[in-house]
C-alpha cells in the first residue's frame, strides 16, 4: 500500500469528503487519467477497505462510512470532470446494476463512468436489483449492452437467472459481467457463450477503445 493510497483510506474511514476529495483533485493536477485514478487510488483503497472489513479490524459500520464518502467522491469527481453521457438516439446504452443482494456498488458506478467518458448513454441502478426489475427496465430503455457486478460468493448462483432472461430479451444486449471475483472463480457455467467477462477497469477500457474504432470503422465504410 503506497502512502497515498493509505491517506485516502483514512480519509474514507473517517467520513471526510474534503479530505479524500483534496487527494483526488492532486490525481487531477497531476494529469491523471480518469483510468489511473480509478485503478491506482479509489480500487486500491477500496479493497483495503474491504480486508479490513472481513479481519474484523473495522466494523461494518465503518465500512459503510467509507463506501458513502467514496460514492460523494465519484460523483464530484464526475461533475469536476465534466463527464456527462451522450443521450442522442444514435449513441449506444450501456446499463449498469448489481445483483439481487449485492451491496457494493463502488466498482460498478466507476464502470459506468467510464462508458460515460467514452460517450456512451447509460443508466446507473446501483445495489441490490432483483432480476424482474432489471427485466423492465431493459425491455423498456432497450440498452445494447447490460452490466453487472458480483462481488460476494454466494451470490454468482443467482447470476445465471439474469443472464438468461437478459438474453432473452428481444433487443438482444450484450451482457457484462464484472467484479472482484472474477480472477478467482471460474464464471463460465453461469454465463452463456455471448456474455462478456471484464475482470479490471483496464480490459474494459481496452474493450472501450476497440468498440469506438470499430464502430468508426464501419461509420467510415
Amino acid at each position: 500500500m503506497t502512502a497515498r493510497v493509505k491517506e485516502f483510506v483514512n480519509c474514507l474511514l473517517a467520513g471526510d469528503q474534503d479530505c479524500a476529495w483534496e487527494i483526488v483533485l492532486e490525481e487531477i493536477q497531476q494529469g491523471k487519467s480518469s483510468l489511473e485514478t480509478y485503478e491506482t487510488l479509489i480500487t486500491k483503497a477500496m479493497q483495503i477497505t474491504g480486508d479490513l472489513w472481513e479481519n474484523n479490524v473495522i466494523s461494518v459500520a465503518d465500512e459503510h462510512v467509507a463506501t458513502t464518502t467514496c460514492d460523494y467522491i465519484l460523483s464530484r469527481y464526475r461533475f469536476h470532470k465534466k463527464i456527462q453521457g451522450n443521450t442522442s438516439e444514435e449513441t449506444p446504452k450501456a446499463m449498469f446494476l448489481c445483483l439481487e443482494q449485492e451491496e457494493h456498488f463502488i466498482g460498478l458506478k466507476m464502470v459506468s463512468q467510464l462508458f460515460e467518458e467514452h460517450g456512451w448513454n447509460t443508466r446507473f441502478l446501483g445495489a441490490n436489483l432483483p432480476i424482474r426489475y432489471a427485466e423492465e427496465m431493459a425491455k423498456e430503455w432497450k440498452p445494447d449492452i447490460v452490466g453487472l457486478s458480483v462481488t460476494i460468493p454466494y451470490h454468482v448462483e443467482r447470476l445465471s437467472e439474469y443472464v438468461k432472461t437478459l438474453d432473452q430479451l428481444e433487443n438482444r444486449p450484450v451482457v457484462m459481467v464484472g467484479g472482484r471475483l472474477l480472477p478467482l472463480l471460474d464464471f463460465t457455467s453461469h454465463c452463456s457463450e455471448e456474455t462478456l467477462l471484464i475482470p479490471n477497469l483496464h480490459e474494459l477500457n481496452s474493450w472501450l477503445n476497440s468498440y469506438k474504432s470499430g464502430v468508426e470503422m464501419n461509420v467510415d465504410a
